[in-house]
């Protein structure tokens, strides 16, 4: 984590400062507080409001779709895949059943770099718990990953001082 920081310009350093500034002071949980993005390739960092996340890297729901939520409850119940399947088929439509099976496949190939939607809401929930009684608040920078390489998306929770308080991967 020092090495990313330490790659960033001082003027990128600077701005991280004072959006953990910003953070800190703010009194309460809202949709503009900062989210520091990283883009490697062209060391370009931005601070885009929470309530743009999704737009800027939308999270990858294909596997929420609820073609594929019953399919998998059939098939967890112990129902066999293809009696799973021709549930799916009589409920759904089989065109409506390929297309998500087609959309989570495409999606699967073509990658997200792991920023799925239960990645996001897992994200936005330990961010919104920083505002709770007593916890720390740190700035979430965003490292996205290498487009064309396998790989995710890097989160990095920065403490006032740019010290790394946890690095994960969603």
């Amino acid at each position: 984590m020092a090495e990313l920081l330490d790659g960033l310009t001082s003027r990128q350093r600077s701005q991280i400062r004072a959006w953990a500034a910003e953070l800190e002071a703010a009194p309460s949980w809202c949709g503009s507080l900062p989210v520091a993005v990283l883009e490697r390739c062209w060391l370009r960092l931005r601070r885009v409001p929470v309530e743009q996340l999704a737009t800027l890297l939308p999270p990858d729901a294909s596997g929420e779709a609820p073609e594929l939520v019953r399919y998998r409850g059939w098939i967890a119940a112990g129902q066999p895949a293809w009696s799973a399947q021709l549930r799916c088929w009589q409920e759904f439509g089989q065109p409506a059943c390929q297309q998500a099976l087609r959309h989570f496949w495409s999606q699967q190939e073509w990658g997200n770099h792991g920023w799925t939607l239960a990645a996001y809401l897992q994200w936005l929930a330990t961010y919104r718990h920083q505002f709770e009684a007593g916890a720390s608040r740190a700035l979430p920078l965003i490292v996205l990953a290498r487009p064309g390489q396998a790989g995710g998306h890097k989160l990095h929770w920065l403490t006032p001082l740019g010290q790394p308080m946890r690095h994960t991967c969603p």
